[in-house]
């Protein structure tokens, strides 16, 4: 049976109100007293609340002028070949076991090869749930993991990829989130990728991947009870007044087109973290009409190019799609919507690091949302160095 955080709580139906955000983001509206009152915290101490998950994050910008003697990352800006002989991703190339990758041409998705979650196996017994005492408690997880090549060329990455073949990758994501969704075992579908080798990435190959589980995890879980009880209270998706406010006030929007808004949200821990909202309230990749996955494939382009061009390096980053649990319940209050978490902080060689007191205690930045999102929206939407040929 799959779960879902929500069973004791029924929500009641209500139709979907249209967004009213145009492609500007120029909502028309009396905000000059909250504008003046948000500039105020510029020079404070403060925490903001995280309307997603309920957690607070706590903000000092005053840290931003202290001297850095800490850990410099090398940066090796190495120019890879379109195709890698020894690249396990690259068409034509054996992966593990001798299983061989087809000559693809388009993104090319197959099982993962060490795959964190497996299907229940009829000739291997799976536990239940193990509870001694309620002190020591665990429960079987089964499910599959994906691996998603963004392209056949090994030199490229989203940025470098035209628009058309960015739209063919969200296309993979929502045949893949649809299918693996209908499963009556999986109750949720992530679709992440982590980009260089700062965020773990053990391949430069384009990919991403997508596993999909029993169980809604985590902070899936925690989104779901929070977006829930808005909508019960106001019969809107919480993101939909969050977008409409953010882009009246203007102040954290970094780039937009009619189907996406990207934004570096009021509550952001990582230095330049972003939020993209669907314009409209859908609550899966599926639900999106052929223009708006066009705006999508557009925005990620326009995005990871902005990031790019910030320190003139790849920027590492682990990003990924949140959408409505396939728990086989309804969930009119979700809204689509990514998350991009890049850890560099200064330059290309000064990363924030989560240690100390964002271990022990709540999560801290230095550099305000404002500030990161006014120098994101500063860069252009042409890649530096070039698309290769």
């Amino acid at each position: 049976m799959r779960e879902s955080p929500m069973r004791e709580s029924p929500m009641r139906e209500s139709p979907m109100r249209e967004s009213p955000i145009p492609e500007s983001c120029d909502v028309q509206s009396d905000t000059t007293h909250t504008a003046n009152a948000l500039r105020g915290l510029a020079e404070h101490s403060h925490r903001r609340l995280n309307l997603l998950t309920g957690e607070w994050v706590l903000v000092s910008p005053h840290r931003t002028q202290r001297p850095w003697q800490g850990s410099i990352e090398r940066v090796d800006i190495v120019t890879r070949p379109a195709y890698d002989p020894q690249c396990y991703l690259c068409p034509g190339n054996a992966r593990a076991g001798g299983v061989r990758n087809p000559t693809y041409r388009g993104p090319f998705v197959f099982d993962n090869d060490f795959a964190a979650l497996r299907s229940p196996s009829s000739e291997e017994p799976t536990p239940g749930e193990v509870c001694v005492d309620d002190l020591l408690i665990a429960q079987r997880e089964s499910g599959r993991c994906r691996v998603v090549c963004f392209s056949p060329r090994h030199d490229l990455s989203l940025p470098d990829m035209e628009p058309s073949a960015i739209r063919s990758v969200v296309e993979i994501w929502t045949d893949e989130s649809e299918r693996l969704g209908h499963d009556p075992e999986i109750g949720y579908v992530q679709i992440f990728e982590n980009r260089g080798e700062m965020m773990g990435c053990s391949n430069p190959h384009p990919h991403g991947q997508i596993w999909a589980q029993r169980s809604v995890p985590v902070v899936v879980a925690q989104e779901t009870v929070r977006l829930h009880d808005h909508y019960l209270r106001h019969g809107r998706t919480l993101l939909t007044d969050y977008l409409q406010l953010e882009c009246a006030l203007g102040d954290r929007v970094v780039c937009a087109n009619d189907g996406f808004v990207a934004l570096v949200p009021f509550w952001a821990m990582w230095p330049f973290e972003l939020l993209i909202v669907s314009v409209r309230p859908v609550a899966r990749l599926s639900a999106l009409a052929d223009a708006e996955r066009t705006h999508l494939a557009d925005l990620l382009r326009r995005v990871t190019t902005r990031y790019d061009n910030l320190f003139a390096t790849p920027f590492p980053y682990s990003a990924g799609v949140h959408q409505a649990p396939t728990d086989g319940l309804p969930h009119p209050e979700w809204h689509l919507h990514l998350h991009f978490y890049p850890p560099l902080l200064r330059s290309a060689t000064v990363r924030k690091f989560v240690v100390g007191y964002e271990l022990l205690a709540e999560s801290q930045r230095d550099l305000t949302p404002e500030a990161a999102a006014q120098r994101l929206r500063a860069q252009s939407d042409v890649l530096y160095r070039g698309v290769p040929s």
